[in-house]
């Protein structure tokens, strides 16, 4: 019997984990600048965290969540975002008493979606996220707007569009709900059977349904920025004062609404514009959720943050071309011809690796034209050359794989012949 990987799925071998790394690692670099912290959460967590963080009424709970009845019938759910389960701790840590605040988070770890798997979606695909609680700060919002774009930035990207709007306040929500349904119910049974649903329950996911984007009640919706209220117009004016200071561009749009419950105030996407790169341009998404850490059950905590998927990441600098600075090189590598020289190299090896080198020996027995191929394989900077005529003289020859140059040192002056010819 032959086994193969689960649809939606994949393996990451080496030659592209590398890449995954290197996102990793400046995004990790990116969060230290920045004062979040790293967290994490368990992968699977009880579903009503996410029926009541998400919404009962968003896709991903009515459709795309992995869920499961545990040995003693508690329904279980794969976690097919990080922004529940990381308030879900805030709350039960009681991370809201310490001193210093906002708190702020990250995550890198993978999520679960049952969805039709595409280029650069998956059904078990890895995100990179932060969260900031405990400041109600439009600053806080372009902070969060402002790392995302840095990242993207930093990465080589620069086919971005950056879109922004405002869901505003509980009460210009209100009134914009209001003028929704009265908007839509007159012909509401022209619509998908979801948006039939989220009439009385969430009008303004009918705006982002992509089944009926292109239905003419969709573009003479009305807008919330027409309902907000004095303080969440300042609110939005101040966040767009933010990242005009920081010299970040963006667009304004009133249909942007996002696809979870808990989002009030700002709300963003970032987009690829790059040739080539799809029909679904949506690099990353996030918004202000002041209501999630009372749904929850904690207290009142205002928060915000975004998410964004590493493949979809990839998959936008590989239609940009870009290449991230990934090497494979090694510092040396051992070839060995006799015996005695291949008992020598295993310490040798051990103690160049402890002194911090890249280093790699054959364990092939090859012959030392086939041990010269795999030095060139393994980009190594240099090749040092044991024998065991050498190994009588206590003596090493040493390549310079990119001069061609060759000495023959002392066995025990390797180390430090590496270090002072590294640099």
């Amino acid at each position: 019997m032959s086994f193969q990987i689960p649809r939606g799925t994949q393996d990451i071998l080496p030659g592209e984990v590398e890449k995954w790394q290197y996102i990793e690692n400046t995004a990790r670099d990116l969060c230290s600048r920045y004062q979040y912290k790293e967290i994490r959460t368990p992968i699977f967590e009880h579903t009503e965290l996410f029926s009541r963080g998400v919404g009962e009424s968003t896709d991903i709970v009515q459709k795309e969540m992995y869920t499961f009845q545990d040995r003693k019938g508690r329904s279980i759910t794969l976690r097919p975002e990080g922004t529940a389960s990381t308030v879900r701790s805030f709350v039960e840590k009681k991370l809201y008493a310490n001193p210093s605040q906002p708190t702020k988070l990250y995550y890198i770890g993978p999520m679960f979606r049952y969805e039709r798997p595409q280029t650069g979606r998956f059904r078990q695909f890895v995100q990179f996220g932060i969260e900031a609680l405990g400041s109600n700060d439009p600053a806080i919002d372009a902070e969060v707007i402002s790392l995302a774009m840095n990242l993207y930035g930093t990465l080589g990207l620069k086919s971005l569009k950056l879109v922004i709007n405002s869901l505003g306040d509980t009460a210009s929500r209100t009134a914009h709900r209001e003028a929704l349904i009265a908007h839509f119910e007159p012909r509401i049974n022209e619509f998908c059977s979801d948006c039939q649903n989220r009439l009385q329950q969430n009008p303004l996911r009918i705006l982002d349904c992509k089944i009926d984007r292109d239905h003419e009640l969709m573009s003479s919706a009305p807008s919330i920025l027409e309902f907000l209220n004095e303080e969440s117009k300042t609110y939005f004016e101040k966040v767009q004062q933010y990242l005009t200071a920081n010299g970040i561009s963006f667009e304004v749009d009133q249909n942007l609404v996002r696809g979870l419950d808990y989002y009030n105030h700002t709300a963003f996407e970032i987009m690829s514009d790059a040739k080539g790169f799809g029909a679904i341009t949506t690099l990353c998404g996030g918004g202000r959720y002041n209501g999630l850490s009372q749904e929850i059950g904690g207290p009142e905590t205002p928060g915000i943050g975004f998410a964004l998927s590493i493949e979809r990441l990839l998959s936008a600098l590989e239609a940009e071309g870009v290449e991230l600075p990934i090497s494979s090189a090694i510092d040396c590598y051992i070839v060995t011809m006799g015996d005695q020289a291949k008992d020598r190299a295993v310490s040798l090896l051990y103690d160049m690796r402890n002194a911090g080198f890249k280093a790699e020996k054959d364990y092939e027995d090859k012959k030392m034209k086939a041990q010269f191929k795999a030095a060139d394989r393994h980009n190594a900077k240099f090749v040092a050359v044991l024998g065991d005529d050498e190994l009588e003289k206590n003596v090493i020859a040493v390549k310079n794989m990119d001069t061609g140059e060759q000495e023959e040192i002392g066995i025990d002056q390797l180390i430090s012949y590496l270090k002072q010819n590294s640099k």
